[in-house]
């Protein structure tokens, strides 16, 4: 609720202005569902619809808005989200998070929409496009699951 919130408070004066950039947090978790972490990834769902459709709205205004996807990054979020232990997570070398913010920073710059970090994140949502949701579903379930 916050993002479209803060989204309604400041638009209207950078459309007024024609100048301005919105950038949302999304995650590779925005591309398909995530069972064991349903609501987080339906978050993030949302955040990704959302952020393409007023890009859509916006053109022509002056304003942009984009989306970063990353995937797992170093942060605290693994040991909030109880992931440390995931087939994902563990035993993995993730990104960095200045990296994948300067991504981001980069994407706003020029005016992107939707940016994913990473080949092998862009290799995994590519191939969500040609395997059935099913089988989506559960290896995501298996990613999520802890590494015994």
């Amino acid at each position: 609720m916050t993002l479209t919130h803060l989204t309604r408070l400041f638009l209207p004066g950078m459309i007024q202005r024609s100048q301005g950039k919105i950038l949302n947090l999304g995650s590779i978790a925005s591309f398909q569902p995530g069972p064991l972490m349903a609501v987080y990834f339906a978050t993030k769902a949302y955040i990704l619809s959302f952020t393409e459709g007023i890009a859509n709205e916006l053109q022509g205004t002056g304003v942009t808005a984009t989306v970063l996807c990353p995937g797992p990054t170093a942060s605290e979020f693994q040991v909030t989200a109880n992931q440390q232990a995931s087939k994902l997570i563990k035993g993995k070398k993730l990104a960095k998070a200045a990296e994948v913010a300067q991504l981001g920073y980069q994407a706003l710059t020029q005016g992107k929409t939707v940016v994913v970090h990473g080949l092998t994140n862009k290799l995994l949502i590519f191939s969500n496009r040609l395997a059935p949701r099913n089988l989506v579903t559960q290896t995501v379930r298996n990613m999520l699951a802890e590494d015994k």
